[in-house]
């Protein structure tokens, strides 16, 4: 007579990730414990993933690389709540772009409508004011390209203080690094930018 198995069949495994995918968990895991250089490793492995997705999205470089920026600074400030059991590293970072792209999309429209509201009530813009926006957008574009050109150490610890308003102790503390060194790292990197945006 023959046996009738009752043992369920396997539903389908997920796929195995590569070993720079596991690399990348391992750092991730290790930044939620404050791990500044791992948080080095996790940016460089997922920042062109993250732009070029924020590019996709948005179709603005300029945007894009502020969510960029945005996205690695939440990264570092939530990476405890990674879980490497639910899936990749790359994945979870990748949905913290998709959500903060589709944000600024639905910000940008809802600041569109704005200014079209208030242009019907003005009538006119005059002109020195249109061309002070203007100088004002682009000035913001290079500020954040002249940042991406700098080191991780420097970046970091300006975009904290400038864009978070955080203080020196706050920044010292998130990074775990000596107020000292924040100071020297956040004034070579404002002298730094200083060049890329052709000051003295």
């Amino acid at each position: 007579m023959r046996r009738i198995s009752h043992t369920a069949p396997e539903g389908p495994r997920p796929p195995e990730r590569s070993a720079a995918d596991r690399l990348v968990d391992e750092l991730l895991v290790r930044v939620a414990l404050g791990d500044e250089p791992a948080f080095v490793g996790v940016y460089d492995a997922l920042v062109v993933p993250v732009m070029g997705l924020a590019c996709r999205i948005l179709r603005d470089e300029a945007q894009a690389e502020e969510v960029t920026q945005d996205v690695m600074i939440e990264v570092w400030r939530k990476a405890d709540r990674f879980r490497p059991e639910r899936g990749a590293a790359k994945s979870w970072v990748l949905t913290l772009a998709h959500r903060r792209a589709v944000e600024r999309v639905r910000s940008v429209r809802a600041g569109a409508e704005r200014e079209r509201k208030a242009a019907q009530l003005a009538h006119q813009t005059p002109f020195d004011e249109v061309v002070e926006a203007v100088e004002e957008r682009e000035e913001r574009a290079q500020v954040y390209r002249c940042l991406a050109g700098l080191g991780n150490t420097q970046r970091l610890p300006l975009v904290l203080a400038y864009y978070q308003g955080m203080t020196y102790a706050e920044v010292a503390e998130a990074l775990s690094t000596p107020a000292g060194t924040v100071k020297t790292r956040m004034r070579t990197g404002l002298r730094r930018l200083r060049v890329c945006m052709g000051g003295d």
